[in-house]
């Protein structure tokens, strides 16, 4: 950091903190040169993500609707507040290390489907049955064949055990 004063590229912190809003850090310098001293201010510069709708609209990002959407899915089911937060944050995390400035609504729709198919399979078909706007039972069940078949890859011969013997 240069020096205000005397425009010395050496200078030293000699106390740091968070502003009270805690959205910035405070910290108080002195210069190697002149021995003045003076305050800086270091914020993070927060990059705007914007949606790609389906019809084409764009709008700000809203970690919001992303949480309200998984509480719905996984209302009445034992999925405790903090996995759903969890999830969000990763969701959201990931969307900011793309460092892209706009995202379609799809990407982050499949985002959310994965991560439920993981934390809760009910809430996964819940979900999406709104987002994939089924619009019959044979969708359902084409949804639910595809997450059994998922699972029956992801487990390999032991399903297939399991199935063969409480068959017999």
């Amino acid at each position: 950091m240069k020096c205000p004063f005397c425009e010395n590229q050496d200078t030293r912190v000699i106390d740091s903190r968070h502003t009270e809003d805690g959205h910035a850090i405070r910290r108080r310098r002195e210069c190697d040169a002149c021995g003045k001293r003076f305050t800086t201010y270091e914020k993070v510069e927060e990059m705007i993500l914007m949606v790609i709708k389906k019809d084409g609209r764009r709008e700000a990002f809203d970690r919001n609707k992303i949480m309200n959407g998984i509480i719905k899915a996984c209302e009445k089911r034992p999925v405790p507040l903090a996995e759903i937060e969890k999830v969000v944050d990763e969701i959201e995390r990931g969307l900011n290390n793309m460092m892209e400035k706009e995202v379609e609504s799809t990407f982050i729709g499949e985002l959310i489907m994965e991560q439920l198919r993981r934390l809760d399979e009910v809430a996964y078909v819940r979900f999406a049955s709104v987002y994939r706007q089924f619009t019959d039972i044979n969708t359902f069940v084409a949804e639910i064949e595809k997450l059994l078949t998922s699972k029956k890859n992801n487990k390999g011969s032991v399903y297939h055990e399991e199935k063969n013997s409480s068959s017999d």
